[in-house]
């Protein structure tokens, strides 16, 4: 397969964006993305582009992005995957490049969550990525349903909620630098623990807000990567993981098998191991997804991810940096848009830019997980070809 990379990436401030629409939203990434090339991109450029998004467009997503960024003279594809959604976007362009079949296409990833103008409605979304059969019916929406797991991980773990309060705590910190964030205001420990429970044992600063916003990235292959730039950044691995998706058929609630298949599939794409990741930016839906993600992803043994958190080891500066964006938890999360704004975040680390440098950054993993625990996204960039 022929190399990949991504030459421009852009995405607009996550927010409650009453104000603007999906389609004020999606030219305002584009053309930041687009102004990032370092030699300049033309739309002529572009061959085909990728749109990742839920449920929260004015219509019919694919013709909407086609439309909006006066695209319609070449092929629009649509990606929907819960959350998973923005990663899996960019597995399908890279692949598409890889084969042969295009040199440059454009990714875009866009949700508005926190109001829309169409008829579809919060839970309308919500019921889209549950299992509408059995969970749904039983309340299972995204709190509920991710509660179920890590209730289950701190009887097992010796994981506690302290554990949780500290990575929101780090994370909000993160976000203070992130001019980007939805949530840039530092919390404590305590404040988290004394939040008010939203379903247990999440409390409110367990949670990521709804979001409004977009992301975009172009990406081309090895054969056209030097018309742009001379700086790129490379896509050395992505992979998909899946699991049963109601929950009385999953094994194991302390583990997301999803997020194990995902990443051992883009690292042995990429050639690497989980010590060789020099940062991440990981799926913080709520706090104790990211401690059970540290395992997952290979960065922590089995029930051993709250060693890395007493040990400050996830902050920028640590060993393994996790989020220096401030993650879905303090940056925010409109779905769609969250995998193409990872990789934007990454884009940056890895060209020595981003507001929260991670010094030396070399390798980075952005991660997804969706649905009800049933889809994982992993995606592997590196600032050398491999």
């Amino acid at each position: 397969m022929r190399k990949v990379a991504i030459v421009g990436a852009g995405m607009t401030p996550f927010a409650e964006h009453f104000d603007l629409g999906i389609k004020d939203l999606i030219p305002m990434a584009y053309s930041e993305a687009a102004g990032s090339v370092d030699k300049g991109l033309s739309k002529a450029d572009i061959e085909a582009a990728w749109f990742g998004e839920l449920a929260t467009t004015d219509g019919f997503p694919s013709g909407i992005l086609a439309d909006t960024l006066d695209l319609t003279d070449i092929p629009v594809t649509r990606v929907e995957n819960a959350c998973a959604t923005g990663n899996d976007a960019i597995r399908n362009a890279t692949l598409a490049i890889a084969s042969g079949l295009y040199d440059v296409v454009l990714v875009v990833g866009a949700d508005k969550v926190r109001e829309t103008a169409s008829n579809t409605t919060f839970w309308e979304w919500a019921a889209m990525t549950r299992d509408n059969a059995w969970d749904y019916p039983l309340g299972l929406v995204a709190p509920a349903n991710f509660a179920l797991h890590v209730t289950r991980y701190l009887h097992e773990s010796p994981a506690t909620k302290e554990h949780m309060a500290m990575v929101a705590v780090k994370n909000h910190f993160h976000a203070l630098n992130n001019p980007k964030a939805q949530l840039r205001y530092e919390i404590t420990v305590e404040q988290a623990l004394a939040a008010p429970t939203v379903v247990a044992p999440f409390g409110l600063y367990d949670c990521t807000p709804q979001s409004d916003g977009a992301a975009a990235v172009i990406l081309a292959s090895e054969d056209a990567v030097d018309r742009f730039t001379d700086r790129p950044v490379w896509v050395r691995g992505v992979g998909l993981g899946m699991d049963r998706v109601m929950h009385q058929h999953k094994k194991d609630m302390t583990t997301f098998p999803p997020t194990v298949k995902a990443a051992k599939a883009a690292m042995t794409m990429a050639g690497v191991t989980p010590s060789d990741i020099d940062v991440a930016e990981v799926h913080d839906c709520f706090t104790g997804v990211e401690l059970i993600s540290y395992e997952d992803l290979g960065f922590a043994d089995r029930f051993e991810a709250y060693k890395l958190v007493e040990a400050r080891e996830h902050y920028v500066g640590g060993s393994i940096p996790i989020n220096p964006s401030g993650g879905l938890k303090a940056k925010g999360h409109p779905p769609g848009a969250t995998g193409v704004a990872q990789c934007y975040e990454l884009f940056n680390q890895l060209r020595g830019e981003s507001e929260n440098q991670v010094d030396g950054a070399r390798i980075a993993l952005a991660h997804n997980i969706g649905g009800p625990t049933a889809v994982s996204a992993v995606t592997i960039l590196s600032n050398d070809r491999g």
